[in-house]
């Protein structure tokens, strides 16, 4: 069975809490197998008969908002998919290196239109750097997080749709734990 990657937004933030054994049982439920989660920020690793990540994401959510009473935005990503994402280099190497930078990745569910993606970039500042690249946008941030002008919802509604974003280690480390 293939082995998915669920990343669920707001899980363990403003006042959404979910143990992580909840997590697990509330996706073995839906009839995933093999489930474990990967730190405490909603990172759900599972497999899953169907190999469509859309179904799966839409199966989750409504799975979620029946059990927790809220809307869980999920997206879900292949661990073919996720290494594209980790090797992908839209930044110069020399800036991705720079002490004081951070690389963020936002997964969405559908690639967006060009015209959006250029609206998303066109929010870079001195401070951040964007780049949208399919269904991920690349946010390489050259300041303390928290001092950022740009922020996930700001980006969700450029982006006009639901966005859950992770550092790029995060990102490594699932693959290297599952790869």
């Amino acid at each position: 069975m293939p082995k998915f990657i669920a990343f669920l937004r707001a899980i363990n933030v403003g006042g959404h809490v979910v143990k992580m054994d909840q997590l697990r049982q509330f996706f073995e439920a839906v009839g995933f197998t093999n489930v474990e989660t990967f730190i405490a920020s909603g990172n759900v690793i599972f497999d899953a008969k169907s190999k469509d990540t859309n179904a799966l994401q839409r199966q989750i959510e409504k799975h979620l908002h029946q059990a927790l009473g809220y809307e869980v935005a999920t997206l879900v990503r292949t661990l073919d998919e996720l290494e594209r994402v980790a090797k992908h280099r839209p930044f110069a190497e020399i800036e991705l290196n720079r002490p004081g930078n951070t690389l963020y990745v936002g997964f969405i569910a559908d690639s967006p239109a060009k015209a959006v993606s250029q609206k998303v970039e066109s929010l870079a500042t001195d401070a951040d750097d964007l780049k949208v690249t399919g269904r991920e946008v690349y946010w390489l941030c050259h300041t303390n997080f928290s001092d950022s002008k740009i922020s996930g919802p700001i980006l969700e509604r450029t982006l006009g749709t639901k966005a859950t974003f992770r550092n790029i280690n995060t990102v490594r480390r699932i693959l290297k734990k599952y790869i």
